[in-house]
């Protein structure tokens, strides 16, 4: 009997369990609160969505437009979803009610969205050349071979001397060898004037004379009162414009492994393979679909852990060229309103497009092998994030964000975006002008914790106008700019300049430029340029502290214009020191500069920049120079000898011109010299000279190494001697004329 209690308490507690349990269930998410999970493959059709039997990406999206009062995810099987136009989302696709609808990769896949058309059956030449046609309705300007970009052949430069541009024309067909060749009118001239970029296609060959496709032409060179501020000298028929970049597109110019030609006649292109390549079963895709994901209208939506691939940009291959203008924006259209302030510039095509977008989120998407740029939010983007993504080898820049219209209406303000815990690497591979991150009339735009490098222009570029009347009054105000890490950009070797790494423009109210590390922006420069922190123009407004910024080609951080008003640099780590901000009301105060060791606290700030927080920081060298004698053989004006050890790069030195002129360093005892920076001043006016070290003041024991052509900033020779003594000496009739020189144990 007791037993039998005991076992009928048992089952009614059994029951009391199981029902709590059912009455539980419903509250954790099963039918009708969990998101609604629809399946997309690339070989899906139908309209089930299912795991068995999955759409292709327009049924997904059609079949989410039917589904009411729930999440939705679309999950993307593995493998590559080849578009032949943009996979298109609007307002209908947005999520409703307080939901999100979610495109993602399914658990383990790696879905790729690709613009790519395979290049198969090639045919090798004679000449160790492959050649095969191309599909209708492509005009092929990239390729990569095996995932791995290849190069449109390329001749060398042509001085300005004999490449003589004018409004209308150039001459130098028949001194380059143009006019002999099979097809220049598939060729392009590449040319780049100070910040600018432009490619135009010939058109005509006429005995010397080369015409070019219009209207890129006109619009890369002056008079047609559109191409930028009325004081701009940076068009291709300039004093500033010193030489045609390159030719490129030519079968004449194949010379060198990787470099491919496109025969517009024939439709074919010819390569010359890179060593181990075999056409036979190598991967050969151009990009032909021009955008990939466009997103109009469209709010609460996320797209998470997709690769954009192969997307082309279609305007440099017809007659509007690329005429750049600033950052990647070029000049288009024959006719358009007289402005100088960029307000009709046109923005590159992007593989993903965000117009209008509300929640909008974008993470952890692989941008790679572009012909244009990463992504472009704009029309009044606002609320929506990129973030934990990748950009790399792309043919312009990695991200456009916002307009150029200073004073758009409420609904088309670009307002709240944010950009956050990014990399950004080998950007600008095709455009060089681009940047890396660009953003026009933003309002609390956040650029925080991106790792940007390898770029050849300007890092992180926010606000636009010159100054011109029609921009100074702009909707711009309270944007961060904060812990990003930003190296070696502004490149040397692609002839771009006037940047920094974080670049700005315009009255900005509360904006700050805080905690970012920046090393080697412009370094290496064969002239005075490139800037650490580079408040351009009408830049107003901007708070930049705590920041560390090593190994820049010129200024540390740049504020020249007396109409640019009420910066302040507070707190910054440096090794080099500047003139104090010029703009009215601008401050610098209680920086740390000229040092030759980065002190604890900055190291932290500089470790803990960028997207993963965990950086490698330039370790700064100490230099036996700041303590040295120095004296030089005559002094030009006030350009003393000191001028060269004060930790300051844009003071110089300067001897007068004579047989001889040298400019030399005593350290007080003899040390173990192992490396010498020479920075050149800032007219790069020292050339052809004998880097001398010796223990002795006769020099009779001294280690020499020349240094051929213009010196550098700098040029860094290593040296590994013991010397008490160091001389620049000019072997032949000239200046040494030094902004900087350093001499490491």
């Amino acid at each position: 009997m007791k037993r039998t209690r005991v076992l009928t308490a048992l089952a009614a507690l059994t029951a009391l369990a199981a029902g709590c349990l059912t009455s539980v269930r419903p509250a954790a998410a099963t039918d009708e609160t969990a998101p609604k999970v629809l399946h997309a493959a690339p070989d899906g059709s139908g309209t089930r969505c299912s795991t068995g039997h999955p759409c292709s990406l327009t049924g997904a999206r059609d079949a989410a437009r039917r589904i009411e009062g729930r999440d939705i995810r679309i999950e993307l099987d593995d493998g590559t979803y080849a578009l032949t136009q943009p996979l298109a989302l609007g307002g209908e696709d947005s999520g409703r009610g307080g939901h999100t609808v979610t495109w993602t990769a399914a658990d383990g896949a790696d879905p790729v969205l690709s613009g790519g058309r395979a290049l198969n059956g090639w045919a090798e030449n004679p000449d160790g050349t492959w050649t095969t046609g191309v599909p209708d309705g492509v005009t092929p300007r990239q390729m990569f071979v095996d995932g791995v970009r290849a190069v449109r052949a390329r001749g060398g430069s042509c001085p300005a001397s004999v490449c003589d541009a004018t409004k209308t024309a150039m001459t130098g067909a028949l001194a380059t060898g143009i006019a002999h060749w099979a097809r220049p009118t598939d060729a392009e001239a590449v040319i780049s004037v100070r910040w600018r970029n432009y490619h135009c296609r010939i058109t005509g060959v006429d005995g010397d004379l080369l015409t070019f496709a219009q209207p890129c032409w006109s619009n890369s060179a002056s008079g047609t009162d559109r191409t930028g501020p009325a004081w701009d000298t940076t068009t291709v028929d300039s004093t500033r414009y010193t030489k045609v970049a390159r030719f490129e597109n030519a079968a004449e110019l194949i010379d060198e492994p990787g470099e491919f030609v496109w025969n517009s006649a024939l439709r074919t292109i010819t390569y010359l393979p890179r060593h181990g390549e075999d056409m036979r079963r190598a991967r050969a895709v151009t990009p032909a679909t021009e955008q990939l994901l466009v997103l109009d209208g469209a709010h609460d939506v996320r797209i998470e852990r997709l690769a954009l691939r192969y997307a082309a940009w279609d305007q440099p291959n017809t007659g509007d060229g690329y005429a750049g203008t600033q950052a990647g924006l070029t000049l288009t259209g024959a006719t358009g309103p007289v402005d100088h302030a960029g307000r009709h510039y046109t923005k590159p095509a992007a593989a993903l497009t965000v117009r209008g977008g509300r929640g909008v989120v974008v993470d952890r998407v692989d941008f790679s092998r572009l012909g244009g740029a990463g992504l472009v939010l704009e029309d009044g983007t606002k609320d929506s994030t990129v973030t934990r993504s990748r950009f790399t080898d792309l043919s312009s820049g990695a991200a456009y964000v916002g307009d150029t219209e200073p004073l758009p209406d409420d609904e088309r303000a670009g307002e709240r975006n944010t950009l956050s815990y990014n990399t950004i690497r080998r950007t600008g591979v095709e455009y060089t002008d681009s940047v890396g991150i660009w953003a026009g009339y933003e309002a609390e735009l956040t650029v925080d914790h991106n790792t940007l490098a390898d770029l050849p222009y300007s890092g992180i570029s926010v606000g636009w106008g010159w100054n011109q009347p029609e921009a100074r009054t702009s909707v711009l105000r309270d944007n961060r700019i904060t812990a990003n890490r930003i190296t070696d950009v502004m490149r040397v070797t692609d002839d771009q300049h006037d940047g920094g790494a974080v670049y700005t423009q315009g009255a900005q109210p509360g904006t700050i430029v805080s905690g970012n590390y920046i090393n080697r922006s412009a370094y290496g420069n064969t002239e005075r340029d490139g800037n650490g922190i580079y408040l351009d123009e009408q830049s107003s407004h901007i708070r930049v502290e705590g920041n560390v910024i090593t190994r820049v080609g010129y200024k540390w951080v740049s504020n020249w214009a007396d109409y640019g008003i009420d910066n302040h640099a507070t707190g910054n780590w440096t090794d080099t020191a500047a003139p104090a901000l010029t703009g009215t009301g601008s401050t610098t105060t209680d920086n740390h500069t000229s040092l030759d060791g980065l002190p604890a606290e900055a190291l932290k700030v500089a470790r803990a920049a960028g997207a993963d927080g965990r950086g490698t920081v330039e370790r700064l060298r100490p230099d036996l120079a700041r303590s040295a004698t120095v004296t030089q053989s005559s002094t030009d004006g006030a350009a003393i000898a000191g001028y060269a050890v004060d930790g300051d790069t844009t003071t110089d030195t300067r001897t007068l011109s004579e047989p001889g002129a040298w400019w030399q360093a005593d350290l007080g005892a003899v040390r173990h010299v192992g490396q010498v920076e020479l920075w050149n001043n800032t007219s790069m006016t020292t050339a052809d000279v004998d880097v001398q070290l010796a223990a002795s003041p006769d020099f009779s024991d001294a280690t020499t190494v020349h240094v051929t052509g213009k010196a550098l900033r700098p040029t860094l020779l290593t040296t590994d001697t013991e010397a008490r003594y160091l001389r620049i000496v000019q072997r032949g009739t000239g200046r040494v004329a030094l902004a900087h020189v350093l001499i490491h144990p």
